[in-house]
């Protein structure tokens, strides 16, 4: 059969070098991490650089701004602070406000920001997605480093390479994938958290060791009781550990840019976007996860992937770190009596593209892909958490 056309084909391989620092009080004059990132592109030109702080972080940093203008001050002969740092509204619903987009292209292009300058973010994981979005689309990319500040934006977010704003009512429609030139993982900036951030970060080291890393997964449990009282040395440990497993797995897994159909970290996430939308994201990521693995681990269970005793384990080491595993949204009802939370699978496969690709586990640190789930077996097992959570409740 003759062909109608011809192409050309060339394979074109990318070579991204990812950095994750770990530090102590980065904006002291004494701290030279952030001057090491910021090298000037070519020899006596300054780099410039336009700093995003979250504006919900400020209480538990005070000093947070004179100490960035004077980091700066200090190296006025290499950087260039364009303005003085810049609030943005942290927390998901900012995501959903296009205008704050605007906002930060509006600064970058008022002075004058081009590839080679530097946008720094401070905050948490919605404010890193939101303003990481806004870089990577200005000028087709601004280059750009992230200061993590919670545990879960530290431990996880903060390390990838996705950018998103919420669009339609969905988490993360509109994103980019985009490889930070440095992000800063500053564990001073964890000490003055509540402590439901504090303890956010647990969930997606939990989910990550589930996936890879049995041993890691059994420093936490270990170690749960350290964790719950928030002791800074173990906490750390976690994080950093987190931290590396994610970046291993962005780095090894031969689909940074998630072209394919399996995202093994958003293990228990199909059921966390959902829940966080049917809450108009008024139930924290963390929490969600918790509850998203919870359903996940019960169902694994329920049809044979995983002992019952395995499940009960996990569900445990999450309960006695604090985390909720059962939420009344799961049982929300369609007007034409539906569960609202099995929407939650198609939306997902939609978000990943191609088929249905669900990660769930067969042991502890082994992952396992699906390609379908039994909606009665997933409803039965929301029954099971709905029931542990009453027992829960009495005892």
């Amino acid at each position: 059969m003759n062909s109608s056309y011809s192409y050309i084909r060339k394979n074109i391989r990318l070579e991204c070098s990812h950095k994750v620092f770990f530090t102590r009080d980065s904006f002291s004059t004494k701290n030279d991490t952030l001057a090491e990132i910021l090298q000037p592109h070519r020899e006596g030109r300054r780099t410039k650089a336009l700093v995003f702080v979250d504006e919900g972080i400020i209480d538990g940093n005070p000093n947070l701004l004179e100490e960035i203008s004077s980091y700066f001050r200090a190296r006025n002969e290499q950087l260039n602070l364009v303005c003085s740092p810049q609030f943005i509204k942290g927390g998901e619903q900012a995501k959903n406000d296009w205008s704050l987009v605007e906002k930060i292209w509006t600064l970058l292009n008022d002075h004058a920001m081009c590839r080679h300058s530097y946008v720094i973010i401070i905050g948490g994981g919605a404010s890193l997605d939101l303003v990481g979005f806004a870089a990577s689309t200005a000028h087709r990319g601004v280059r750009l480093v992230r200061f993590p500040t919670t545990t879960l934006s530290q431990g996880d977010g903060g390390v990838g390479v996705k950018n998103g704003v919420n669009y339609f009512g969905k988490k993360n429609w509109v994103g980019t994938f985009s490889v930070p030139d440095a992000v800063v993982n500053d564990f001073s900036f964890l000490l003055g958290l509540p402590c439901v951030q504090k303890r956010a970060g647990y969930v997606e080291a939990i989910k990550v060791a589930l996936i890879r890393d049995r041993s890691f997964f059994e420093f936490i449990e270990e170690n749960a009781e350290q964790l719950a009282a928030f002791e800074d040395k173990t906490l750390e440990q976690v994080i950093r550990k987190s931290a590396a497993l994610h970046l291993d797995h962005i780095a090894s897994s031969g689909d940074p840019f998630e072209k394919g159909s399996a995202r093994p970290l958003d293990f228990g996430h199909w059921v966390a976007h959902k829940l966080e939308q049917l809450s108009s994201f008024k139930i924290g990521h963390g929490d969600a996860v918790a509850i998203g693995l919870a359903v996940d681990l019960t169902y694994a269970a329920k049809v044979g992937l995983v002992k019952l005793k395995t499940t009960q384990r996990i569900l445990a080491l999450l309960e006695k770190l604090g985390f909720p595993l059962y939420h009344s949204l799961l049982k929300e009802i369609t007007k034409d009596g539906k569960q609202v939370i099995l929407e939650g699978l198609e939306e997902f496969r939609e978000h990943l593209g191609g088929e249905l690709t669900i990660t769930l586990i067969q042991g502890i640190g082994e992952g396992i892909e699906v390609h379908a789930m039994d909606r009665k077996a997933i409803l039965n097992s929301v029954d099971d958490l709905q029931s542990l959570h009453l027992s829960l409740k009495k005892s």
